[in-house]
């Protein structure tokens, strides 16, 4: 049918889906739903008007999306031990605007990682509205080990006096101590938000500290580790629960995206199976295996490894920017983004870095003996970045071996 009334679209779609079986995926933040997450977000649910919450719309006839939304708050709580979710968000991003709507006035002070660093737009970048409508300062990792340094934290909290703290970031590689966040939040009587977006699924696995026992909200996207449909998600304590869901509606959003929010509900009840746990376990072990193999042939990983999906590669002593690192990869198929390292000197439209992640590979069946392989492209593309002759070869080894493992879709 789509053939036949848009051809364009249609064509474009193909592509798109040809082309994401034959690419080696290392993007963080991105993933591979499930046919029935799929299912349901291409169903008649989009065709349904539904202002409000179950019980509680702004038009009729929802009794069918009520139950929709109803199972997806039910199994969000359930799944995070939250006392109250909102499913509505159509982004993380809205789903932090959220945050900030109920818990601060505009001219409130934030307080969030450095974007360089690892944080992230929305955690008070100036261009972004975070930055625009709040008072903004920031932590960093520290120079020489580039982890997180508590103590500096507090320091600059109870410097700063920040209304709201957010624990939480885009691009880095270690655990995060949530309850030493909430010590540092209770003593300068600031509220605390973590952004879990990122790391999701291996909270909900066991393989993170979860951040909902010391935090009043946590927000996060549904997609990435998680696997579930692009969209977000907001946790907070019972006592903001009127605050967030009128943040949300009407204070951001109209209409929910039920088809959506019918994909999140999905995606959360997968998460509950014992095979969503050892994907999680997948995914860290590659992470750790990939980033590994990149230090044995002489890249610099950012903080010397990783405890979760992701790492960051440093690139100066190659020569490259993360700018040409990324076009080079994926000219050959295999598909990451440039990211700013801590401290970086390049601007970050640019930078010395890249970031690798491992869940898409992992949800296509990749194991710790493929990251040994993609690490050795990785290299040779890098380094026959002169030869076109050589990345055209690889091309090829790439694609077939992509075909190996079928994108479920």
């Amino acid at each position: 049918m789509l053939r036949k009334t848009d051809l364009e679209i249609y064509r474009a779609i193909v592509a798109e889906q040809r082309k994401q079986r034959s690419v080696i995926n290392l993007i963080a933040s991105e993933n591979y739903t499930s046919k029935a997450v799929l299912q349901a977000v291409g169903s008649v649910l989009t065709n349904k008007y539904a202002e409000g919450y179950p019980g509680h719309r702004c038009y009729g006839g929802c009794q069918y999306v009520d139950v929709v939304e109803a199972l997806a708050v039910k199994r969000a709580c359930q799944l995070f031990g939250a006392e109250h979710a909102n499913v509505q968000p159509h982004a993380g991003s809205q789903a932090n605007m959220a945050v900030y709507f109920a818990a601060l006035k505009p001219g409130d002070r934030i307080m969030a990682m450095n974007l360089r660093a690892g944080g992230h737009l929305t955690h008070g970048r100036e261009a972004n509205f975070s930055g625009q409508l709040y008072r903004c300062c920031f932590y960093n990792v520290d120079r020489e080990s580039e982890l997180i340094d508590y103590e500096e934290v507090a320091r600059i909290a109870r410097r700063e006096r920040p209304h709201l703290i957010i624990c939480g970031a885009s691009s880095y590689s270690r655990l995060i101590d949530f309850a030493a966040f909430s010590r540092i939040a209770r003593e300068v009587g600031a509220l605390l938000m973590a952004d879990i977006a990122h790391i999701s699924g291996l909270v909900v696995a066991g393989l993170h500290p979860s951040p909902v026992p010391w935090c009043e909200f946590v927000t996060s996207t549904t997609h990435k580790t998680l696997r579930g449909p692009r969209g977000g998600l907001v946790l907070c304590r019972q006592q903001y629960a009127q605050a967030i869901d009128s943040a949300v509606f009407p204070g951001l959003q109209g209409g929910p995206l039920l088809h959506v929010i019918a994909g999140k509900a999905v995606a959360f009840r997968e998460a509950m199976k014992p095979e969503f746990i050892r994907y999680q376990r997948a995914v860290v072990a590659n992470a750790a295996r990939l980033s590994k193999e990149m230090a044995e042939r002489g890249y610099r990983v950012v903080s010397g490894g990783t405890d979760n999906h992701l790492f960051l590669v440093d690139l100066r002593k190659s020569g490259l920017s993360g700018l040409e690192a990324e076009r080079i990869l994926e000219s050959v198929g295999i598909v990451v983004n440039h990211n700013p390292i801590p401290y970086d000197p390049l601007p970050p439209a640019v930078t010395s870095g890249i970031r690798l992640g491992t869940a898409a590979v992992t949800t296509r069946g990749m194991t710790e003996a493929d990251m040994v392989q993609i690490a050795e492209w990785i290299d040779v593309a890098l380094k026959s970045r002169n030869h076109q002759r050589q990345l055209k070869e690889l091309a090829r080894k790439i694609r077939r071996f992509a075909h190996e493992f079928p994108v479920q879709a």
